[in-house]
């Protein structure tokens, strides 16, 4: 891992500070083929929007924005934890869009941004996280070294960024035991 690379939790503030680098990272990585809920063509519009937004739930509470960044404090990389959950589910959280910008990849990225939001996760007071991600894609070899444990794959569950149908496999991760 790279020692350059550095994860903090971003405000509501900075995560709007932050937008228009965040939509940059976004945009590669749909451009790249990350299947992360977007089709190509993204607009610019749409991936600031939805930072923006991001931004909004991490005023409410409902979210935890992390950003991994390079010796140039340049954004390479992102994490979510979803802490919003239904009333029973307390101590429960998601992750959610694991990006790393393709001139990033193969430094310790996204393994700096799984051990940051499996800390948050402990500071949140959630003991279970779970995500999910394309099938067979390289997020899965991250998810397994970081100590996740895969639950099951369901075919044809979403879309590539053009158009395709895959799979998406789901993972869980118990932080303490209750």
């Amino acid at each position: 891992m790279s020692e350059a690379i550095k994860v903090r939790r971003l405000t509501a503030e900075q995560a709007q500070t932050c937008a228009s680098a965040l939509a940059d990272l976004l945009i590669d990585c749909v451009e790249g083929g990350a299947s992360v809920s977007f089709m190509l063509p993204i607009a610019r519009e749409t991936a600031l929007a939805f930072w923006l937004g991001v931004a909004q739930n991490v005023v409410r509470g409902e979210r935890i924005l992390l950003a991994a960044e390079d010796a140039q404090q340049r954004i390479v990389g992102t994490a979510q934890l979803v802490t919003a959950q239904p009333e029973n589910q307390p101590h429960r959280a998601d992750v959610a869009k694991v990006l790393v910008h393709r001139t990033a990849r193969g430094q310790g990225v996204g393994l700096r941004l799984m051990l940051a939001i499996d800390e948050a996760a402990r500071q949140a007071g959630k003991s279970v996280l779970v995500l999910d991600t394309v099938t067979g894609g390289a997020a899965e070899r991250l998810y397994v070294r970081a100590g996740w444990e895969r639950v099951g794959a369901v075919p044809n569950y979403a879309l590539m960024p053009d158009g395709a149908f895959c799979g998406t496999t789901f993972y869980h991760k118990q932080l303490l035991s209750r």
